[in-house]
């Protein structure tokens, strides 16, 4: 085939890479495959958990599209040599390339992004199944254009500690088709042994709920010990900052009020302020992380603790970007979430920050729960929404409105994520020689009304219900196409990402 003036060989098959691909791994062979990468097996120089599931020995050409380069779009095609991107060239025939060519993906002139990173994830599993598994959340993942994510240890049973990893370990092993990370728990019965969970290659710890969390708050002197430890490791303390005491005492005062918006008076913005504050200050050396921030007060908050001292970054939300507390009329339960629903005016100072750099990465807290679950009174219907699928579409819309530029997307979806939680070693950068392949390409002029039934998640529902967004039509992980209209590799296919403390 003759691309460019360039004469290229298109294979019919995969080459045979059974040389440098290991067997997933079984439950009872996990412990086997902790001490291998803890004894710091290597494979072409590199010590991650890709090295044991292998790279795809392909060589892919996408050519023909358009591409975010030096803050401009600009034409090119892109080379991918071994699940990394070898050469990116306006031309074809520039491409420094002899050998046969596995793969020809042809862009349309479409727009190329690199994947999303969602740090912010609950895809359940193990004894919450029926809400959702690591096969669907991370299809769900992948159809939205998300090929890695860290998952937060709030599932049954907790990630307390080895135990509880290799289990999560396994189940997400086994089903999911995008790279991943996991967070550990730190909370009264495992503080004074968190060392263990970062030994063995927890992403960073929490969230750690500061109000009522069920089984997993913390607060008082068990917070400012978590915080100290995490400190002394050298991690990343995730918090969920809400004050359980103004909570409390506002949930006793309205205890019989059914009407849904009463659950954002029950945690008014001054609860998450108050916890903040506290945080900030048992926290002072320990990296934190603030996760969906949802008030103007609780930016200035964090963007003045940032201007005297280093470690600290926050996230937002696209249910808190785009939605408000005009919406419990229709969305009723299933708009129920924690920090809940701002009134509008709090919107648009979430924007204004994001847009100034005060707010680090957008993360989805995707926390899907069953219809039937939703379909109560306000008071018993858990806090949660999908959402992992539609973060990207979603954000793309907004900068096809002018609400976000696409260099801030994907500063907030792809580099902040990968800098921030030490992702970086792992490939998980820009779209530039040496990186991994993770790339969306996308057709901006097709967007789609998002329908809870057509999306891929257990929950079937979105609070998004009828908004647009700009769905990628292909998703690539390590240079390997994942979603075309649905899966395109089997379950497994992501690797798990061992964070800072196991490399």
């Amino acid at each position: 085939m003759n691309l460019g003036g360039k004469s290229y060989e298109l294979s019919t098959s995969m080459r045979n890479n059974q040389s440098v691909i290991l067997k997933k791994p079984q439950p009872a062979t996990i412990n086997i495959m902790v001490q291998i990468r803890m004894h710091g097996w290597k494979k072409n120089g590199c010590s991650d958990w890709r090295c044991i599931d292998g790279f795809e020995m392909t060589d892919t050409l996408i050519r023909n599209i358009r591409l975010f380069i030096r803050g401009k779009l600009r034409e090119a095609n892109i080379l991918i040599k071994s699940g990394q991107i070898e050469k990116i060239s306006k031309v074809v025939s520039k491409i420094p390339y002899t050998g046969s060519l596995d793969r020809l993906v042809e862009g349309r002139g479409d727009l190329v992004l690199p994947s999303g990173i969602d740090v912010h994830v609950h895809f359940r599993g193990m004894g919450e199944r029926m809400k959702e598994d690591w096969y669907t959340g991370s299809c769900a993942a992948a159809a939205g254009g998300i090929t890695t994510v860290v998952d937060h240890p709030n599932t049954d049973p907790p990630v307390l500690g080895r135990r509880g990893f290799n289990r999560k370990l396994v189940d997400a092993s086994s089903m999911s088709i995008i790279d991943f990370g996991l967070n550990g728990c730190a909370r009264g019965e495992n503080i004074g042994r968190l060392s263990e969970l970062w030994r063995i290659g927890v992403t960073s710890f929490g969230e750690i709920f500061m109000a009522d969390g069920r089984r997993l708050a913390v607060k008082g002197d068990d917070l400012g010990k978590a915080l100290s430890e995490i400190n002394g490791l050298g991690a990343i303390a995730c918090l969920h900052a809400e004050d359980d005491e103004t909570n409390q005492k506002l949930k006793r005062k309205y205890e019989k009020n059914r009407d849904p918006h009463i659950h954002s008076i029950i945690r008014p913005p001054e609860s998450e302020e108050i916890a903040i504050k506290q945080a900030l200050l048992m926290g002072k050396k320990t990296k934190l992380h603030f996760c969906h921030i949802s008030t103007k007060n609780a930016v200035n908050l964090i963007k003045k603790e940032k201007n005297i001292r280093e470690g600290l970054t926050c996230e937002v939300t696209p249910h808190h970007l785009l939605l408000s507390t005009s919406e419990y009329q229709r969305l009723g339960t299933y708009g129920k979430m924690n920090p809940p629903l701002r009134d509008p005016e709090h919107k648009s100072a979430l924007w204004n920050a994001l847009n100034e750099k005060n707010i680090d990465i957008i993360a989805s807290d995707h926390a899907p729960h069953t219809i039937e679950e939703k379909e109560t009174n306000i008071h018993d219907a858990p806090p949660g929404v999908p959402g992992v699928e539609t973060l990207i579409p979603l954000m793309l819309t907004a900068a096809k409105q002018g609400k976000i530029s696409i260099g801030r997307l994907i500063e907030t979806t792809r580099l902040n994520p990968a800098k921030r939680f030490k992702l970086e070693p792992h490939g998980k950068g820009n779209l530039e020689a040496g990186s991994d392949a993770d790339l969306i390409i996308i057709d901006t002029q097709n967007p789609k009304t998002i329908r809870g039934e057509e999306l891929y998640s257990k929950a079937t529902w979105t609070p998004f219900e009828g908004m647009k967004g700009i769905f990628p039509r292909i998703t690539m992980l390590r240079g390997k196409i994942i979603w075309d209209d649905g899966p395109a590799v089997k379950k497994g296919y992501g690797n798990f990402l061992p964070g800072a403390g196991a490399i």
